[in-house]
């Protein structure tokens, strides 16, 4: 099963905690993260467009994008900077070590001080720390 992902959701999959906008997309995003976290050969389909996670968030709009595109391409846009990223199907561990790799404090909060959840999230601990790798 491939699973598709914004570039920013490469981070939120590591940093979600089991709270959400509905019950909805807390069920899509716990099953989602589930899989990812536990699968070593878990593969993601990077798309720059509305993905699997974004399926029962309230913000979405004709199933295509957010009704704040501005702020999610500028999330989007860290990432892909950061691994220098293109549309295609990667592993999943792969990029999370990548990350791992490349991003620290300064970097994180560059890239995400504008979400949402930034304030309230486990994003920052979890990514540092690398507490998602599974060999």
């Amino acid at each position: 099963m491939k699973i598709h992902l914004r570039p920013h959701h490469l981070l939120c999959t590591q940093g979600y905690s089991g709270k959400g906008y509905s019950s909805e997309y807390v069920k899509n995003m716990t099953a989602i993260t589930d899989i990812l976290r536990t699968d070593a050969n878990a593969r993601v389909q990077i798309t720059f467009a509305a993905d699997d996670l974004c399926r029962y968030c309230p913000h979405l709009e004709d199933d295509t994008r957010c009704n704040d595109q501005h702020k999610i391409d500028c999330l989007d846009s860290g990432v892909v900077h950061l691994l220098t990223l293109k549309e295609g199907e990667y592993a999943y561990q792969d990029l999370i070590h990548e990350i791992h790799d490349k991003i620290n404090a300064a970097k994180f909060d560059e890239i995400c001080s504008t979400c949402t959840w930034y304030p309230i999230s486990s994003c920052k601990k979890n990514i540092l720390s690398g507490r998602y790798f599974v060999e």
